[in-house]
């Protein structure tokens, strides 16, 4: 597993976050007001609002080297503007003010974070992922029937999508830690094989029913496998699209992969 760039990272929360507002703004009347599926007590202007708020708060711990946890009620500007119509103008700016408060600092500063690593390169690469993810949840929050999220501009470059998927496993793994692994139902237990039929070398090795969470990159066989595209299969490990349709092929153990998808969350 290799990290992008802290550059790459600060560039991506810009670029992802345009994208998402332009997704918003191109959609006319009403955009704001519809439901988030993929976050069902949200609609799209509690989605934008979340979002910048996490940037503004990213961006309040970095700018002032905070070694303790803040809470986002302390931090000026979290909130966003009242007037809907301000919203995404917001939150492109305050992308690019966490982007230029993360370069400023480089990845290396000791700050406060909730996870395994507490430096400011954790916390870029955390906010490009945030944005990542939030960003279909835009797209699924504005499509019509069964259009893909590539019919409205979502498109992940490999390098991101895969480092996004090894992101979300470490926070799964994080939270077993902290937590103690899910325990499944009797006769469900085994490996789960991740495999990306449209990028050479993204595939993971998923370990399920143990005391502990253990996975890698691999290829190897397991007791089920799940084919599909490298932006399909991260946005089903992160219950954003159903692992059904023709992008998808499971073989093996179903109930294994059910267990997986109930039960990998973080909170």
């Amino acid at each position: 597993m290799t990290l992008l760039s802290h550059g790459r990272y600060c560039d991506e929360i810009i670029g992802q976050a345009d994208a998402l507002c332009a997704l918003l703004d191109g959609a006319g009347p009403g955009a704001l007001g519809r439901r988030v599926p993929t976050c069902p007590d949200w609609d799209a202007e509690q989605l934008v609002r979340h979002v910048g708020e996490v940037l503004c708060w990213v961006r309040h711990i970095v700018e002032e080297r905070a070694r303790e946890g803040v809470s986002v009620r302390d931090v000026p500007g979290a909130q966003g503007p009242e007037d809907p119509r301000e919203l995404t103008a917001w939150l492109a700016r305050s992308a690019r003010l966490v982007a230029g408060a993360l370069r400023e600092a480089g990845p290396d500063v000791p700050v406060w974070s909730w996870a395994w690593e507490a430096t400011t390169g954790f916390w870029a690469r955390r906010m490009c992922h945030e944005v990542v993810i939030h960003r279909a949840d835009a797209v699924f929050s504005q499509r019509a029937g069964d259009a893909p999220p590539s019919a409205y501009g979502y498109r992940l470059d490999p390098a991101v999508a895969a480092d996004t998927l090894d992101e979300w496993l470490r926070i799964v793994e994080f939270a077993v830690a902290a937590e103690g692994a899910p325990r499944p139902p009797a006769g469900v237990g085994g490996t789960l094989h991740l495999h990306a039929t449209d990028v050479a070398d993204a595939e993971w090795l998923i370990e399920i029913g143990g005391q502990d969470f253990r996975w890698r990159r691999a290829h190897a066989r397991a007791d089920t496998a799940v084919r599909a595209p490298l932006t399909a299969l991260l946005l089903a490990s992160v219950r954003r699209l159903p692992v059904q349709g023709p992008e998808f092929e499971v073989i093996g153990d179903r109930p294994l992969l059910d267990f997986w998808l109930d039960t990998a969350r973080f909170g």
